[in-house]
C-alpha cells in the first residue's frame, strides 16, 4: 500500500502514526499518509516562523520561485492526476484539468504586484501606503478541489511574503502532499509546509499560537469555529464557505439550450462545488421543456470510476457526503416531490448517487434550503421575475448566481439584484485567477484571487516622511 510523507522544514517527515485515505469509488482504504501529531504541527509552525524573516525581504525573489512552481507543475509528475481521481473521485480527464489548472493560478499569481500608493509628495513630506505580509499563515483546505483550491492560498500568501502551513481535507490529502514533494526543492526550507491529519489538526491550527492568518475553506458550519478560534488571538480571517446558489431561467430563452449549460453548471464534479448550480427558479412558459431536458441529459450521463474511459461523473467523494445527499433526495420525496430522474444509489461499492433531477418541490423543503452539494437538483417554476429574485435572495448564503436569458441586457439587470459575490448571466462557474471570488451573508469573508485575493494577505502601513 503507498505511503507518503509530509513536509516540514524543507524534508519529508513520515509522521509517528498513520492513517487510511479511502477510495470513493471503492469504499476501501487504498493509502496511507502521516496523522500529524502535536509536535509535529509544532515543528511545522516553528519552521514556517523561522524562515518569515528571510522570505519577505524580496517580492522578486518570491516571484521567481513561483514562477519555478508553475513550471514544475506545467509538467507534473507522472501519477499525480491519477492519485487525484482515486482520492477524490473525478474522472481523470477532469483530474488532469485540475493539475493545469493549478500550475495555470500559481504562474498568474506570480505575476501581480503589491502596490505602493503615495499619498502626499512635496516639500513638507512624503507620504507613501505599504503593503506588508502578515507573517505564517494557516491554510486549511476542503476535498472537492484539493490541489487548486490549495493553491489559491499558496500562490497568494508566499508572493506577498508571507510562510504557509498547509492542511488539506483528511479525505483527499494525498495529493496536497505530493505537492508539497514536488515543490520541497523550488521553495526555501520553512516557507511552505504541509502537513495532514483529521479535523482535530485544523481546530489545533487555529488556537496555535504562530500564525497570524487562517485561509479556510469549507462548509458554513466549520467556518464558523475556525472564526471563532481564530477571535481570541485577533488571527486575520479569509473564509471561503458554502452556497446555495440560485439560477434563474427567464421566459424569453431557448429552453432546450439552456438546459444543457445549467445541467453542467449543476452537476460538474458531482455538484461537489460551492458556487454550482443548488436550485433553479423556471418561468412557467419554458418549464415543462427545460425540466424534461435536465431529466433526458441526466439519463443519459456515464456514472462511473472516474479511472475508466468515458466516464463523465464520478462518485460523491466520502461516505457523509452521499449519505447526506441520499437523505436530502429521501426527505424531499416525503414532502410529495417527483423524481423526473435518479433518486437512488447506483451499484454495490463505492459512493455512487444517481443525477437526480426533481420537480413538484418548493421552498421550505430541505433540499431547496440546505446545500446539498451532490448531484441531487430541484427545479421550480415561477410566474413574477421579482418573485423569482425574492426566492432566490431568501437564503442565509450569498455565494453565487445565475441569470439565463436571451436579452442578456435585461438578464444583467435581474443579475445584480442577487444578493452575492458573484452574478453570472447566461453562464455559470465562471471562475478565474484574475477575479475576486468569495460570498456575502453566510458564505463567506473576503475574497480569493487576483489582486484582491493577494491584498487579504497583506496589512496596510503607512510611512510618513518629513522633510
Amino acid at each position: 500500500m503507498a505511503e507518503f510523507t509530509m513536509t516540514i522544514n524543507g524534508k519529508p517527515v513520515a509522521g509517528s502514526k498513520t492513517v487510511g485515505v479511502i477510495n470513493p469509488a471503492t469504499g476501501k482504504v487504498f493509502a496511507q499518509v502521516p496523522d500529524c501529531s502535536k509536535a509535529e504541527l509544532d515543528q511545522a509552525m516553528e519552521a514556517a516562523q523561522n524562515a518569515f524573516p528571510a522570505w519577505s525581504k524580496d517580492i522578486n525573489v518570491r516571484r521567481k520561485v513561483l514562477g519555478d512552481c508553475a513550471a514544475a507543475l506545467m509538467s507534473p509528475p507522472e501519477g499525480l492526476a491519477r492519485m487525484l481521481t482515486m482520492e477524490q473521485g473525478k474522472p481523470l480527464d477532469k483530474a488532469s484539468q485540475e493539475v493545469m489548472g493549478t500550475a495555470f493560478w500559481c504562474q498568474y499569481t506570480s505575476t501581480l504586484d503589491l502596490p505602493v500608493e503615495v499619498v502626499q509628495d512635496n516639500a513638507q513630506s512624503h507620504i507613501e501606503v505599504r503593503r506588508r505580509p502578515l507573517g505564517v499563515v494557516a491554510a486549511i483546505t476542503p476535498w472537492n478541489y484539493p490541489i487548486m483550491l490549495a493553491m489559491w492560498k499558496i500562490a497568494p500568501a508566499l508572493l506577498a511574503g508571507n510562510t504557509v502551513v498547509l492542511k488539506p481535507s483528511p479525505f483527499t490529502p494525498i495529493t496536497s502532499l505530493m505537492l508539497g514533494e514536488i515543490l520541497r526543492d523550488i521553495v526555501p526550507p520553512g516557507v511552505l509546509n504541509v502537513i495532514s491529519g483529521g479535523d482535530e489538526l485544523g481546530a489545533m491550527m487555529t488556537t496555535h499560537k504562530v500564525p497570524r492568518k487562517i485561509s479556510f475553506t469549507g462548509s458554513v458550519e466549520t467556518g464558523k469555529k475556525v472564526a471563532a478560534a481564530a477571535a481570541p488571538d485577533l488571527k486575520r480571517v479569509t473564509l471561503e464557505l458554502g452556497g446555495n446558489d440560485a439560477a434563474i431561467v427567464l421566459p424569453d430563452v431557448d429552453p432546450k439550450a439552456v438546459a444543457e449549460k445549467i445541467f453542467w453548471g449543476a452537476f460538474e464534479n458531482t455538484g461537489q462545488i460551492c458556487s454550482a448550480i443548488k436550485r433553479v427558479y423556471v418561468h412557467e412558459k419554458v418549464y415543462s421543456t427545460v425540466l424534461e431536458t435536465l431529466g433526458d441529459i441526466a439519463k443519459g450521463v456515464k456514472v462511473g470510476n472516474g479511472l475508466e474511459p468515458g466516464v463523465q461523473l464520478g462518485p460523491l467523494n466520502n461516505k457523509p457526503q452521499f449519505e447526506r445527499v441520499s437523505e436530502l433526495v429521501e426527505d424531499a420525496k416525503k414532502h410529495g416531490a417527483k423524481i423526473v430522474a435518479g433518486g437512488n444509489r447506483l451499484g454495490g461499492e463505492g459512493y455512487f448517487f444517481a443525477p437526480t433531477i426533481v420537480t413538484e418541490i418548493s421552498d421550505g423543503v430541505r433540499l431547496v434550503d440546505e446545500e446539498q452539494f451532490g448531484p441531487a437538483l430541484p427545479v421550480m417554476p415561477y410566474k413574477d421575475v421579482e418573485d423569482a429574485v425574492r426566492r432566490a435572495n431568501a437564503t442565509t448564503y450569498g455565494l453565487s448566481g445565475s441569470v439565463w436569458g436571451s436579452d442578456a441586457d435585461r438578464a444583467a439587470e435581474v443579475a445584480k439584484q442577487l444578493d452575492c459575490g458573484s452574478a453570472w448571466v447566461n453562464q455559470h462557474l465562471a471562475i478565474a485567477p484574475n477575479l475576486p471570488f468569495g460570498g456575502a451573508k453566510w458564505s463567506g469573508i473576503g475574497v480569493e484571487n487576483g489582486p484582491w485575493g493577494l491584498l487579504g494577505f497583506t496589512e496596510i502601513q503607512v510611512v510618513n516622511v518629513v522633510k
